[in-house]
C-alpha cells in the first residue's frame, strides 16, 4: 500500500505534544489533604467535569477550569478555593513538551506543514508552542473557532481555514474523546493515536497507533 502523504499533519496540543499537568497540580494542592484513593477519585472527577464544561457554547478556558474545579470540590466534599482553581489555569503556559516531541516533530516538519488545533485561549497557546521545538504553519484555538473539541465546529473551523477536506489531512492525538472520535465522524480517515496511556485503545475508530511522536515519521514514509 502506498504511504499517504497529507497536505497537513494536524495535532492536538495538550496531552499529545505538551505534557498536560492538571493531575500533577491537583496532587500539589490536595496531596496532603486527601488520601491517595480520594485524590485519585478527585482527579478523575476533575477530568470529567472539564470535558462536560466544554460541551456547550464557548466560554473562556479560565471559566471552564474554575467551574470544573468547583463542581469537583462539591462532589468530593473539598472546600472550594478560587485562588487554587485559578492556579490550574495560570500554570498552563508554563508546561513543556513530552521528551519525545521536539525531535519527532522536527523530523516530519522537514517534509510536511504542521498544524495545531487546541482547546486553548489565544493568550495561552504560543507559550506552549514555542517550547515544542518545531515550526508550525498554523495554530488554531478553541477561542478562534468559537468551540472546543470534541465539538465538530472546532474541526470544521480548522478545515475551512486550511482550505482542504477531511481526506487531505492526517490528525494526531492521544485522546479518543476529544479528537479521534469526532475526527472519525467527520470523515477524517487518516488518524494517528499517540498512546500515552490516557485512554484505552478503541480500534473501531480506525487509526495507526504509535507510542510517541518519534514513531510519526514512519507513518508518513520518512
Amino acid at each position: 500500500m502506498p504511504v499517504f502523504r497529507p497536505k497537513y499533519i494536524t495535532f492536538d496540543c495538550y496531552g499529545t505534544l505538551t505534557h498536560f499537568q492538571m493531575a500533577e497540580r491537583a496532587k500539589e494542592i490536595l496531596g496532603e489533604r486527601l488520601s491517595p484513593e480520594k485524590l485519585a477519585t478527585f482527579i478523575r472527577n476533575f477530568s470529567a467535569y472539564r470535558l462536560d464544561e466544554i460541551m456547550g457554547d464557548w466560554k473562556p478556558y479560565e471559566e471552564v477550569v474554575i467551574s470544573a474545579y468547583e463542581r469537583t470540590c462539591k462532589r468530593n466534599d473539598v472546600t472550594f478555593d478560587l485562588a487554587e482553581a485559578r492556579s490550574f489555569y495560570e500554570a498552563v503556559p508554563t508546561w513543556g513538551p513530552h521528551p519525545d516531541v521536539p525531535a519527532g516533530l522536527a523530523k516530519v516538519a522537514k517534509e510536511y506543514p504542521l498544524v495545531i488545533l487546541s482547546n486553548a485561549m489565544n493568550s495561552q497557546i504560543m507559550s506552549n508552542v514555542e517550547k515544542l521545538g518545531a515550526p508550525f504553519a498554523h495554530v488554531f484555538t478553541a477561542e478562534q473557532a468559537g468551540a472546543y473539541k470534541p465539538r465538530f465546529r472546532a474541526f470544521e473551523y480548522m478545515l475551512d481555514q486550511l482550505g482542504c477536506g477531511p481526506d487531505e489531512i492526517l490528525h494526531c492525538s492521544s485522546s479518543f474523546r476529544y479528537d479521534l472520535m469526532s475526527a472519525h465522524d467527520l470523515g477524517i480517515e487518516h488518524k494517528v493515536w499517540v498512546n500515552r496511556g490516557h485512554e484505552p485503545a478503541n480500534p473501531y475508530y480506525g487509526y495507526t497507533e504509535i507510542a510517541d511522536i518519534s514513531g510519526l515519521s514512519a507513518v508518513v514514509g520518512l
